[in-house]
């Protein structure tokens, strides 16, 4: 831990935030718990916690506490098929049905609705689309692919009806593509965003492009390099003991157990490896990804992805460079705020600060997870910030995220922007 003036933060606003952030969201109920850390220009400055891992049991916060990281695994897949895109093994600009020759034929949804029956599968009228799918339209959500939890269309009912993406999918990522084969597509690809299994499909295309299972080469090639030792698709026995329960709010806004650290289904390998949403972590991993990312794809001699490719990250790769709020349907899913925002690599990217309303650098790429945990890369300011909980379906999500951002970036005395 180094001293945060010597980056150019203050010490006393960065205990500012603890105090907030643990007075507003831990004291306050909405959270049992909270990890920050905060690194920058080659040094962790901060590390905030406060709370409890485990409220039953009355466990406090640790800092080698495991967590479910849910949609910050994208990022993860996003840098795994990044590293064979450098490899010349396939290209963001490449028709999906190259590398998925079942797909082709995809159309669009034009009507029919997922019946209730069982055992008789969805009914759907389609049209053709008006371009065939691109790599680069799973990369940015753009693919017309969607969530079955989104419950917003027919679509979304015919992939709950079949359970598309459970972790317990037979066949694992490729019982999914199979059963992805036989549904529509909401949009025609490139017309629209729509948070989607799209990142459980270049989980897919990394397994079959690198000839290994996707927990494999994502073990072999990015956590033991990196040294993300705490890091997978399951907690191991021997790690039980760290990993956190994860709450929702009641209805009487007191918080409830939502999965039992001691009993979770985290506690077994899955048969469905999902790149969108599936892995574990400790902050101290994923601040070791981060690192690689902010460090230009290395970190301790090892490197990741060349400079060039990870300055992608920093640009908005939708149609047109639009915003998500010109491009997202009406009551769309999404782990940010629209305005201001575009998608890069797998990741939400700052395009117009001042839209956004909040403190921040034009490049800036960032998501968050169901749970409620968040983090962002600032390259101009040489800074990454890390935030673990685990809460799902709280109203106060992209609050605590405002906060956390407002508070982190009010403590910079020295900014490169």
């Amino acid at each position: 831990m180094s001293k945060p003036e010597s980056v150019g933060m203050s010490s006393s606003r960065l205990a500012t935030l603890d105090r907030v952030m643990a007075a507003r969201y831990v004291d306050g109920g909405f959270l049992p718990g909270i990890l920050t850390q905060v690194y920058r220009r080659g040094h962790l400055v901060h590390t905030g916690m406060a709370g409890h891992m485990d409220l039953e049991r009355g466990k406090p916060m640790r800092e080698d506490a495991i967590f479910r990281i849910y949609s910050m695994t994208k990022p993860i897949t996003s840098v795994a098929l990044m590293m064979l895109v450098e490899e010349g093994l396939l290209g963001l600009d490449d028709f999906v049905h190259t590398h998925i020759p079942s797909w082709k034929g995809l159309g669009v949804y034009a009507s029919g609705v997922a019946t209730l029956l069982p055992n008789q599968p969805p009914t759907f009228l389609t049209t053709p689309p008006e371009r065939p799918m691109k790599v680069v339209d799973l990369v940015t959500h753009t693919a017309g692919l969607t969530y079955g939890f989104l419950m917003r269309t027919s679509i979304d009912a015919a992939y709950r009806k079949v359970k598309l993406g459970d972790f317990q999918t037979p066949g694992g990522l490729q019982g999914m593509i199979d059963q992805l084969a036989g549904m529509p597509l909401e949009f025609s690809p490139g017309t629209a965003w729509n948070y989607s299994v799209s990142i459980d499909v270049m989980g897919y295309l990394v397994e079959k492009l690198s000839g290994m299972s996707f927990g494999e080469f994502l073990r072999t090639r990015l956590f033991e390099p990196l040294g993300m030792t705490d890091t997978g698709f399951y907690c191991p026995p021997e790690k039980i003991e760290r990993f956190s329960s994860c709450y929702y709010p009641g209805p009487d806004g007191r918080l409830k157990l939502q999965d039992d650290a001691q009993k979770s289904t985290y506690a077994t390998p899955p048969l469905l490896e999902s790149g969108g949403g599936g892995l574990v972590s400790t902050i101290h991993d994923y601040m070791r990804f981060c690192r690689m990312m902010v460090q230009g794809g290395a970190l301790d001699g090892v490197r990741i992805l060349g400079p060039k490719t990870v300055e992608l990250f920093s640009l908005n790769h939708l149609e047109g460079d639009r915003e998500l709020a010109e491009m997202a349907p009406a009551g769309a899913f999404s782990e940010s705020g629209y305005n201001g925002i575009g998608f890069s690599i797998g990741c939400g990217v700052n395009i117009d600060v001042a839209r956004t309303r909040l403190p921040g650098t034009v490049g800036e790429y960032f998501w968050g997870g169901a749970a409620s945990t968040a983090f962002w890369i600032d390259p101009i300011e040489d800074l990454t910030v890390v935030f673990m909980t685990q809460v799902m379906g709280t109203d106060a999500r992209l609050t605590l995220r405002r906060d956390l951002r407002t508070l982190v970036y009010s403590a910079i005395t020295e900014s490169y922007a």
